[in-house]
């Protein structure tokens, strides 16, 4: 067998799910659209979780909410806000104050800095305002694409990207719209099939479908109404029945593990 083509033979041996398998760009953004609608069904009122009064107030609370809840930083910012009220603030902050407000949201030490960080380029280079652009936005210490789009997107009505957390991730991954695990992959995947009037609508609902319906370990399937465009709507049957259930569909099977005898 040529070498070049075994592993594709070996893929095809095992499978992919039929509708995993690429198919034409047209094929996809139609799936897509019926995908949308769906979601446009189940959470037509969808907004960003977090508390926020402006961009620079949505900025800091993204900031912290990573490895963290939307309902523990809602916790923490009133007062963090009430204290420092704007990106001067912060910047002149002592350092072990801000720890201390955040240090129920964890990484707070590294949180800080990005928050200190940032905030003294805001006040530098930007006036005190959040820019207004992707590009400006991921300059910012501690900012990724996430974040800016979640700013731009939520805080300005500018549609930049599609937010990809881990819940946009799986939920992207389960109903076949990509076959990645890289977030900036996944994210390209998703704005060749969504169009861009509809990015920042898509992006806050479909990370609360994936935080509360399309959850890692228990998913919803019974519940769930996009379940019938899903090519993984049985994983919740399959669970209550004790089957295995791949939670990487778009990834083969791996391979069993040769044990060695080392007598």
């Amino acid at each position: 067998m040529n070498q070049s083509l075994a592993p594709m033979a070996l893929l095809s041996r095992r499978g992919f799910p039929t509708s995993l398998k690429r198919k034409p760009l047209g094929a996809r953004r139609s799936r897509a659209a019926s995908i949308l609608l769906a979601l446009r069904a189940a959470r037509p009122d969808s907004k960003v979780e977090l508390d926020h009064g402006d961009p620079f107030q949505l900025l800091i609370a993204t900031i912290l909410s990573a490895q963290s809840t939307d309902s523990r930083v809602n916790q923490v910012t009133p007062g963090l806000f009430r204290r420092y009220p704007d990106p001067a603030a912060f910047a002149d902050a002592n350092p072990a104050e801000i720890e201390d407000a955040i240090h129920s949201t964890g990484f707070f030490r590294a949180k800080t800095r990005a928050i200190q960080a940032s905030c003294k380029m805001l006040v530098a280079r930007h006036g005190g305002r959040v820019p207004r652009t992707l590009e400006e936005l991921i300059a910012l210490p501690g900012v990724g694409r996430k974040t800016a789009n979640v700013v731009l997107g939520a805080g300005y009505g500018i549609a930049s990207g599609i937010v990809v957390d881990t819940h946009m991730a799986r939920l992207a991954r389960r109903l076949g719209l990509t076959r990645h695990v890289d977030p900036s992959k996944i994210e390209r995947d998703l704005v060749d099939l969504v169009p861009k009037g509809e990015w920042i609508f898509f992006s806050i609902a479909g990370v609360l479908h994936g935080r509360y319906i399309c959850q890692a370990r228990r998913p919803l399937c019974g519940a769930c109404l996009l379940a019938p465009h899903c090519p993984s709507r049985d994983r919740e049957s399959k669970r209550a029945a004790g089957r295995p259930v791949n939670d990487r569909p778009n990834r083969p099977p791996a391979r069993p593990r040769r044990s060695r005898d080392r007598s």
